[in-house]
């Protein structure tokens, strides 16, 4: 059992809290005061401190640099109408960090560990969470081996970190995204399903070469056939189809998004028709061509709720009817934004007071 009470804090000398201006917040370049560290040694984590944001001293044998033994967690924390710091779902994140854990054999987190220090990180860091609207902290629990050691094989010691930033919208207007029929995202079998590092390594040359055509993203569709549609490059993917929600079945290939969970849970408690079945790529742009794909967007941490404008296959484009108060996706961003915010009753307990 780990006594998070231990939390040893170091304040920095220095706040750089100046350097936050809310109207101008670049996405993922500017870093809170502090971060949370905890090291696992001799098999168990040990050593929870809170240190000022600061560069780290590695070995160039650190394994992780070489073998990419990385995960990762994103999600946010906000300012409700009473000013009280709050975060959306934690407990999700910490369970979904175990099931890359396990994936990639890096030793579980135990949520206490990920709660208590995520929560004393917050309310040290506090005066870093905006409050304009679009504005969050973005925290971004990891952890990775550290052995010095070049060989193929677990790390035996591992470290546990959460950095924070605040942010406004990763995506400032609605995207042009194109169906992937070349390369491939992950295959059954392989760690798809997990937050790990090298899937983003991977995807980024399809992405590049997608970005010199005019798309902001890639769909990517399954390995083996590329008939289906599987998920965006930072998001769960969703359509609107003959007034049917329909998105990809979470699966070995498709990572399970809390932000998707959370858009499904309120569709369904609104009434609508869902359907979480493979999605054919046929089927997207047949509805496209008809005029009975009413719209489709991505769902995820970063970007909460993405409209799509654009869908691009093969040498075809399809553009989408633009987003309006009557869309789905603009009424569930409301209604996600209402209940981070205290507007609306938090009814299914998915907001956590820091």
């Amino acid at each position: 059992m780990i006594d998070t009470s231990t939390i040893r804090i170091e304040k920095t000398s220095q706040s750089r809290i100046n350097e936050l201006d809310e109207d101008n917040i670049p996405f993922g370049k500017l870093y809170s005061d502090h971060m949370f560290i905890a090291d696992y040694i001799d098999g168990e984590w040990q050593d929870l401190r809170i240190v000022p944001y600061q560069n780290m001293s590695v070995s160039p044998a650190m394994t992780t640099l070489h073998y990419a033994i990385t995960i990762f967690e994103g999600l946010k924390a906000y300012k409700n109408a009473a000013g009280e710091v709050v975060s959306f779902r934690p407990e999700a994140n910490a369970s979904r960090l175990n099931v890359s854990a396990e994936r990639m054999c890096i030793p579980q987190v135990p949520e206490s560990l990920f709660m208590d220090g995520l929560t004393e990180l917050l309310k040290l860091d506090s005066a870093w969470v905006p409050s304009k609207p679009g504005t969050a902290l973005y925290v971004r629990p990891f952890v990775f081996g550290t052995d010095e050691y070049i060989g193929v094989r677990p790390s035996n010691n591992y470290r546990f970190m959460i950095i924070t930033c605040p942010v406004g919208s990763y995506y400032t207007k609605p995207v042009r995204v194109k169906i992937e029929t070349k390369f491939s995202r992950a295959f059954e079998g392989g760690t798809g399903y997990a937050k790990a590092g090298g899937n983003y390594a991977a995807s980024l040359y399809p992405a590049r070469l997608a970005q010199q055509q005019g798309f902001d993203q890639l769909i990517w569709t399954d390995g083996k056939s590329h008939e289906f549609i599987e998920e965006s490059g930072t998001m769960n993917v969703m359509f609107m189809i003959d007034g049917v929600l329909r998105t990809a079945p979470t699966s070995g290939t498709i990572l399970k998004g809390i932000t998707r969970d959370s858009v499904l849970t309120i569709a369904r408690d609104w009434g609508m028709q869902v359907e979480e079945a493979p999605v054919k790529v046929s089927e997207v742009v047949a509805a496209a061509k008809e005029g009975r794909l009413q719209e489709a967007f991505g769902v995820g941490t970063a970007a909460t709720i993405a409209p799509i404008a654009t869908i691009g296959f093969e040498d075809e484009l399809f553009d989408l009817p633009a987003a309006d108060d009557s869309f789905f996706s603009k009424k569930v961003l409301k209604e996600l934004d209402a209940i981070r915010t205290g507007e609306v009753e938090d009814q299914r307990g998915w907001v956590y007071k820091i």
